[in-house]
């Protein structure tokens, strides 16, 4: 690792952290795009898909094929990429200027309060980054014969639906996102600060005294810890926003389009309240690896850097 240093909150700080978002988002979504791929087709289509992980991963490598578990690779690789830009790269800079805003005492008292306006003010721009890719994603991965990965999906997305059609699930992307993310960085930083809290104050060592792999071994507990209860928070939008992408008449309201999903039209039953958690096991487990990976890699490129690794005990914090 380097030791060189980089100056705080400086123009190449934020730039260093937009890129271990790009790392950390972009590297993780792409690795786990079979338990994905698993996760949408169970909540697109129950029935068919309810054998649990494995069974349904086999049910769809028996029906498509084993390449077929990493379709839609190339949109999530590109998709998460921008998202991780804005997701940690913003985060950063709306918590600086935010801190700033409303000056160091308050900044210390209120941290957590201030963790949630900045990881949700940087996952409104986010998701605006990701919406088209993760819109061709959920097509090739849940509509049979619509594309196989990037440039057919992204074709025909365009051709039938316009512009209109890759922004069609940002709402829900929205509902899905910011409360995952908030939570997401609003749990990690409080995890992080309980176990350098817990380390200093029975075991009378602070966060200096570690070295940098174990640091990182912290960051991943964490990580996990908050992915965790982020995924389960968040998983209903995401049923939402799978469901909304596989039915796209766009010619209904998006409030109209929800109901009939949840409650049914007449024709079709809604899945109902049950139908909102089709899928929970595979993506809370996704959801908990994802982001114990995301910021270990996004700390570990702060640490390549010298920039240290994030969180600090509540006597540092204090």
């Amino acid at each position: 690792m380097s030791s060189s240093n980089v100056e705080m909150y400086s123009g190449k700080y934020f730039a260093l952290c937009g890129f271990g978002g790009i790392l950390s988002c972009g590297l993780t979504h792409t690795a786990v795009t079979p338990v994905d791929v698993v996760k949408c087709n169970a909540q697109s289509n129950p029935a068919k898909f309810n054998k649990g992980m494995f069974g349904n991963m086999k049910i769809w490598g028996t029906e498509q094929g084993t390449r077929a578990l990493v379709r839609g690779w190339s949109p999530t690789l590109i998709g998460y990429s921008l998202q991780g830009l804005g997701k940690f790269g913003l985060y950063e800079i709306f918590k600086y200027k935010y801190a700033k805003l409303i000056g160091k005492e308050n900044s210390v008292k209120w941290r957590k309060t201030l963790y949630m306006a900045a990881s949700a003010s940087a996952e409104f721009f986010a998701d605006i980054m990701l919406c088209p890719m993760e819109t061709v994603k959920l097509k090739v991965q849940t509509v049979p014969g619509y594309g196989n990965g990037l440039l057919d999906g992204t074709k025909k997305l365009w051709g039938q639906e316009g512009l209109s059609g890759m922004y069609q699930i940002l709402p829900t992307l929205w509902g899905r996102q910011i409360p995952y993310t908030i939570i997401k960085f609003v749990a990690f930083e409080a995890i992080i600060e309980a176990i350098y809290t817990q380390t200093e104050e029975r075991f009378q060592r602070p966060k200096n005294s570690f070295n940098k792999i174990q640091q990182l071994g912290f960051t991943f507990v964490a990580g996990y810890s908050a992915g965790v209860i982020c995924g389960a928070v968040s998983h209903p939008a995401d049923t939402m926003a799978t469901l909304l992408s596989k039915n796209p008449d766009v010619s209904k309201g998006i409030g109209v389009r929800i109901q009939e999903i949840y409650s049914g039209d007449g024709v079709k039953p809604g899945i109902g309240f049950a139908g909102l958690w089709k899928g929970l096991g595979p993506r809370v487990f996704m959801i908990g690896t994802l982001t114990a990976l995301q910021w270990f890699i996004y700390d570990t490129v702060k640490t390549a850097w010298g920039i240290p690794t994030t969180g600090a005990s509540g006597k540092v914090a204090k």
